[in-house]
């Protein structure tokens, strides 16, 4: 006969196994909101686009053509933004963008125009160059150990001079135009300087839900190139940044240099990839400009760094570097944007979008300093 052993369990053993463990914490739905980095320009977003809504909401401001202007000038901040905020994670700034928009452009235009080159070779030159300053300027960074603040300092008038005295020397001119019809059928121009869905929207029109000219033309022909490379910029560099090992080394490098690079991390060939990228995204709105107006122009870009910071900044990103978001720089380009053409729409002086950039820069680095000490504090 086989005997049944039972063993009585305290009461308070059993409680004690019902206790939640003490080293996991719960956080609640909201310090979970307050802990993203784009929460700040979210909400500004809304609150910009749902002032113009009232204030300039039967200007045009709304329309088809009109949603096309804004979404237009806040793609273009976009991209160069984007480069701007996954240097800045990593804790470095490059001041050189402004500077290297006019000098890529200028890359494309005087070869294309001067030297009989075809477009397509022209904006490949232009970014191999621009990435190789780029590559430089990272480079000297890491290897004399100075602010990035000022060593793309000095390259913004190094570049700016370049830009001047090379084109006044091999064409005599600042201003260089043409290219738009040389550009006509070259096969790499399109991606920059072309529509997407041109026919959809002429479909549209045929269906009578978009839209038209009296010659039939739609009002919104197409979704302009550099709306489409923000986008596809901004999905990339978003799941680099957020599911990637990359990714993590960039938070890492941001939020302490040494003590990353103690424990594997190769710092200085991040901070090195990250320029190159950062110049990439300066000829990208480069070549898109170009191709746009059909001509390069040597003050091209001229204090896009600080917007694009301004951008970054907005978008929830820290000075210091280890915090930030590419899709809060994205809605911190798009306020730009919103604001610089909803001015004009409302029939504001212009003079005063500086000032309202000005207290935006202000409050976004007050309310982002807020959060990091609440969530600094919750841990």
């Amino acid at each position: 006969m086989i005997g049944v052993i039972t063993v009585d369990v305290p009461a308070t053993q059993s409680a004690s196994n019902t206790k939640p463990d003490e080293r996991v914490r719960e956080e609640s739905r909201l310090k979970k909101l307050l802990s993203k980095p784009e929460l700040g320009s979210v909400s500004g977003a809304i609150l910009v686009l749902l002032f113009f809504a009232v204030f300039a909401g039967d200007s045009g401001m709304f329309s088809a053509d009109g949603i096309l202007n804004w979404t237009t000038v806040s793609a273009q901040l976009g991209i160069l933004a984007i480069g701007a905020c996954l240097l800045m994670i990593a804790g470095e700034f490059d001041l050189s963008i402004g500077s290297m928009i006019g000098f890529a452009g200028m890359m494309i235009a005087i070869p294309a125009t001067y030297w009989g080159w075809p477009v397509w070779v022209s904006i490949i030159f232009a970014m191999a160059g621009a990435m190789a300053i780029g590559a430089l300027i990272g480079y000297t960074v890491v290897r004399t150990g100075l602010p990035s603040f000022i060593v793309s300092l000095a390259f913004l008038f190094i570049l700016r001079g370049l830009t001047i005295a090379l084109s006044i020397l091999m064409t005599n001119k600042t201003i260089i135009s043409g290219v738009s019809e040389i550009a006509e059928n070259d096969w790499l121009a399109p991606f920059f300087g072309g529509e997407l869905g041109t026919s959809f929207f002429q479909w549209l029109v045929t269906k009578g839900w978009l839209e038209a000219y009296a010659d039939g033309t739609p009002v919104f022909t197409g979704i302009p190139m550099v709306v489409v490379w923000c986008l596809v910029l901004a999905t990339v560099s978003s799941w680099v940044l957020m599911r990637t090992s990359f990714g993590n080394w960039i938070f890492a490098t941001g939020g302490d240099d040494k003590a990353a690079k103690n424990v594997g991390v190769p710092t200085d060939k991040v901070k090195i990839l990250l320029f190159v990228f950062t110049a990439f995204c300066a000829a990208l709105y480069a070549s898109c400009q170009v191709l746009e107006f059909g001509s390069a122009a040597a003050d091209r870009g001229l204090l896009k760094e600080f917007e694009a910071i301004i951008a970054v900044v907005i978008g929830g990103a820290l000075l210091t570097g280890g915090y930030g978001s590419v899709i809060g720089a994205c809605f911190g380009a798009l306020i730009f944007g919103v604001v610089q053409m909803g001015i004009f729409f409302t029939g504001i002086n212009s003079d005063w979008f500086r000032v309202f950039l000005g207290v935006m820069l202000l409050m976004a680095v007050l309310f982002n300093n807020y959060i990091r000490k609440r969530v600094t504090e919750a841990r």
